[in-house]
Formats: structure tokens, sequence, C-alpha cells
């Protein structure tokens, strides 16, 4: 164990202690180049097992153009970020979301039931 000693320290001297512990924080997250990485193409067997679907689905997702995908020669290619995003906006909301959602139209409406 160690020994703990307690000294005084001036203002400026803990404002520069505060600020070198702070800086060494946040150069030790700074976030690797794995995690920076831009957008990940996928192609169709890729983002076939991205979403848990067979190929075939897939292509019918395109066909219908219900699935965001870009097309390069006789190949598709689909961004990761943009079909988690496509995912997401197929979320059912929630209860407490809607009736929030209700209040504030309710609250938006002017008296006498005219808009």
């Amino acid at each position: 164990m160690q020994a703990v000693t307690i000294t005084q320290i001036s203002p400026p001297e803990l404002e520069t202690l505060i600020e070198k512990t702070i800086s060494k924080c946040l150069s030790n997250n700074k976030p690797t180049p794995t995690q920076t990485a831009t957008d990940q193409l996928l192609t169709i067997s890729q983002v076939a097992e991205f979403l848990s679907l067979s190929v075939p689905t897939v292509y019918g997702l395109v066909s219908r153009s219900a699935i965001p995908c870009m097309k390069k020669g006789k190949r598709l290619y689909f961004s990761k970020d943009e079909v988690s995003d496509w995912i997401k906006t197929g979320k059912k909301k929630t209860i407490s979301e809607l009736s929030a959602e209700a209040d504030t139209y309710l609250l938006g409406q002017k008296k006498g039931g005219k808009i």
C-alpha cells in the first residue's frame, strides 16, 4: 500500500493538474483506425447473411426497390450503414412514444377543433 501525502495546491497548480489529467484521458480514448473506417460495402451474399435472409429474398427486395443498393455493371453493392438505417426505419413505436406524439399533436391544435 502506498503512503498518501496531502499537500496544499494553489489554484493555478490544481488547474494545470486537472488539464493534464483530462488531456491524458482524452488521448487514451482516441478511436482506432478500425473504429473510424469509412462505410463498408457488402455483396449480396454478405447482406443476406447480415440480414439473416436468403439471397433470393434479397434479390426480391432489390427488384421491388425496397432495400437501398447500388449497381455497377452486373454486380450489386450495399452500404452497411444504409442497410442498418433501412432496418431501423421499420421500427415500431412503443406505446409511450405514440402517446407522447399524440400529446404533442393535440397541444398544437387550436381551440374549436380547427387546424
